[in-house]
């Protein structure tokens, strides 16, 4: 009776092992995603948001903006290249990540700051971003938003 009660109790303890291994390894699409949005971020502050948007939209990629239709695919890479973003910084920190179990697809979401060049005042609001994994493994955005309204502050 007592080498089966032990069997079972190894089982146990490896099963468990086993699990914090699989939570671990659950993270890291995630931490990768994240990862991503933030590497999107620090590139629109060094190289501008018209080149940031463009070398991380999927080719199918959807902009939504307001009052206007959604502008997708072509017409958003398009609508990105006629951009002038000389004037402004676009910068964001997520502060949240989630991935599909299958790993293929994604959202973040957070608060963005738009600094004018020649002005002390930031604008803030709130974006989304899903994500799609490409098969590089790299993520690139499906949809993008953002929302104004979080309000200024003076610095």
């Amino acid at each position: 009776m007592k080498f089966p009660l032990g069997c079972i109790l190894i089982f146990f303890v490896a099963s468990c092992s086993t699990k914090k291994d699989d939570n671990k390894n659950d993270q890291l699409p995630k931490i990768s995603l994240l990862e991503a949005d933030r590497s999107f971020s620090q590139m629109s502050a060094e190289k501008g948001m018209k080149n940031a948007f463009l070398e991380y939209i999927d080719s199918n990629g959807v902009l939504l903006k307001p009052n206007t239709l959604p502008i997708a695919g072509a017409s958003a890479i398009d609508y990105l290249i006629q951009q002038n973003d000389t004037g402004y910084t676009l910068t964001w920190q997520p502060h949240q990540g989630i991935v599909a179990e299958s790993g293929e697809l994604g959202y973040t979401y957070g608060i963005y700051s738009l600094k004018a060049s020649n002005a002390d005042t930031v604008m803030y609001g709130t974006y989304v971003s899903i994500w799609k994994k490409q098969q590089d493994g790299k993520w690139k955005f499906v949809l993008d938003s953002g929302n104004e309204g979080i309000g200024e502050m003076n610095k």
